[in-house]
Order: C-alpha cells, then structure tokens, then sequence
C-alpha cells in the first residue's frame, strides 16, 4: 500500500483525483467532477462561495469513493487559484474543511508536470516521444510545451475555455480574440527557430478527449481512457463536432461532454482549431494523460526513491 499516491489536481473547471502506483507506473483508481471554480471569476476577481462549497463536497465524495484521507495526497491547484484575489482565504477553507492542502503552481510547473505524464503515455502508447508540440487547454490557461528529445520550452498562454466563454458572453468577439492569441502563440514558435514539420502535434486535456471519445463513438458515461489515448484527431472531426453540438439539445450535448462542460465545449473546439491553424497542422495524437498524472510521476521519481 505504500507504493500508492493519490494526487490532486484542481482546476477552474474540474477536479480530478487519480490513486497511482508508483512501484509499477499504472493508475489504480480515478475521479473526476465538474466543480466549475471559475465560475464568474472573469467578473469578480474572486472564487464564490458556491464555488467553494462544490470543491468541498467534491474532495469529501472523492476520498469515500477512492478512500483515501484528503490530508495524505499531494495537490496543486492552476490558473483560478493564481488569478483570484482571494485565493489564500479558499484555501484555507478548504484546509478547515477537509484537511487537504493545496499548492498553487505557477504555467511553468503546470507544464513540466504535464510533459512529465505525457512523456510517459506516449511511451506507454508506443508513440515515438522525441520531437512533439504540446497542447494542454485548460479552464483558465493553455500551456504550450515543446519538447525536442530530453530539452523543452514552455509558455503559459492566459486563457482558457472557462475565462474566454465569460469574456465572450459578455463582449461577442471571440473570433477576433482568437486571432490575436494566434498571433502571440505564433510569436513564441517563431522565437525558438525549429522547423514544425519535424514535430508532431500532441493534445490533452477534456476538449481534446471529449472529440476523439465522440469519433470513437462514446459518449460521457461510457468514455474509456484506455481507447482515447492515442487517438487521432483531425480538423474534419472538430467540424463533425461542432455539427453535432449546433444540431442538439443541452441534454444531449451533456450526455455527450458530461453535465458542467456544456457551455465550454465549443469556445474548447475554437481555441484546439486555432492551435491547428498555427501549426499547420492536419491531426494531433490525444491523450488523457494531464497534470494530474504528472502530479504523482513527480511524487513517485522524488520522493519514493528507495
């Protein structure tokens, strides 16, 4: 039992929990939730008490049902927690509540730990692992990593599918802010002087994961990790999406990405298609493995060494 770690990896939009062997590599148990903690954070700078209050009752539910004490995990929490003006005070809260302690990292750690994990699903995968363009959308960033063989250069971008779909709602120019963020993320690229042709384009995240599921014919309730990591997603299966979404019921877009995501899911499709365009790209292999993943490697390869 004591080769097991559970990390934790708050988002501005999910909580995720994964129970992880470190002796053998593998993920013993998972839990995810919807706690939407970015909910109006565009508008009030701050974390709502709903919003605490979800995160409460996810990290109670999640360690009955993966049984573990929220005190022993390692957590870190993202971009949410590092734009709220009140993020020490959350914190706090949840610490008296629950016992559980949380790190605020900052996007240069957020995409270490998550080049870590996909490092190591890519050669869990049989995928070559040398020269890749990450993409990791989140709730309130997107990070971008490029790894050329053991060296990298990463940039946390300050937007996210949460932070953008509140901005949108309120000023209608998604388009035209998508343009710009093109234009810095096409800025980083050009400032590190490769050739992209020599690089093959990997994505992870719930955008990326929700499509390939939806080509691979599942839905939320019967996803299967297992099948959607190293899947290939293409420009045709982001219009095929956004088809079935313009064409569908809230109920049956949130039996597609699950109760929590619905609104999100189309301002994700936009920021994973730009990402595309930039790139030049015509597919990017998916991955389910993310920070949280990362999260326990890290535990495992510092602090489990015998």
């Amino acid at each position: 039992m004591n080769n097991e770690i559970v990390s934790v990896d708050l988002g501005s939009n999910s909580f995720r929990v994964l129970k992880y062997d470190c002796l053998n590599h593998k993920i013993v148990l998972e839990y995810n939730e919807v706690v939407g903690m970015a909910d109006g954070l565009v508008d009030t700078g701050i974390i709502s008490k709903e919003a605490m209050l979800r995160v409460v009752s996810a990290i109670k539910h999640s360690s009955e049902v993966l049984n573990y004490k929220p005190e022993n995990a390692v957590c870190v929490t993202t971009a949410a927690m590092r734009k709220a003006k009140n993020s020490k005070e959350v914190l706090e809260f949840f610490k008296n509540e629950t016992g559980i302690n949380f790190e605020i990292i900052n996007g240069d750690e957020e995409a270490r730990l998550t080049l870590l994990a996909v490092k190591y699903a890519l050669k869990r995968e049989n995928i070559n692992s040398d020269n890749f363009i990450l993409l990791d959308i989140g709730g309130g960033s997107t990070e971008i990593i490029v790894n050329t063989k053991d060296k990298y250069s990463a940039k946390s971008f300050d937007f996210g599918i949460v932070t953008m779909t509140q901005k949108f709602l309120k000023n209608h120019d998604l388009h035209k802010d998508l343009e710009n963020r093109k234009i810095e993320i096409r800025d980083f690229l050009d400032s590190l002087h490769l050739d992209l042709k020599n690089y093959s384009f990997v994505a992870t995240a719930g955008t990326p994961t929700t499509i390939a599921a939806i080509k691979l014919g599942q839905d939320f309730f019967s996803y299967d990790r297992n099948i959607v990591n190293g899947a290939i997603v293409n420009l045709e299966d982001l219009a095929n999406s956004l088809d079935i979404f313009k064409n569908s019921s809230k109920e049956e877009i949130a039996r597609l990405v699950g109760r929590g995501r619905v609104e999100f899911i189309e301002v994700g499709i936009f920021i994973y298609k730009a990402i595309f365009e930039v790139l030049n790209k015509k597919e990017s292999i998916v991955l389910d493995d993310g920070l949280r993943e990362g999260v326990a490697i890290n535990y495992c390869l510092t602090k489990c060494k015998n």
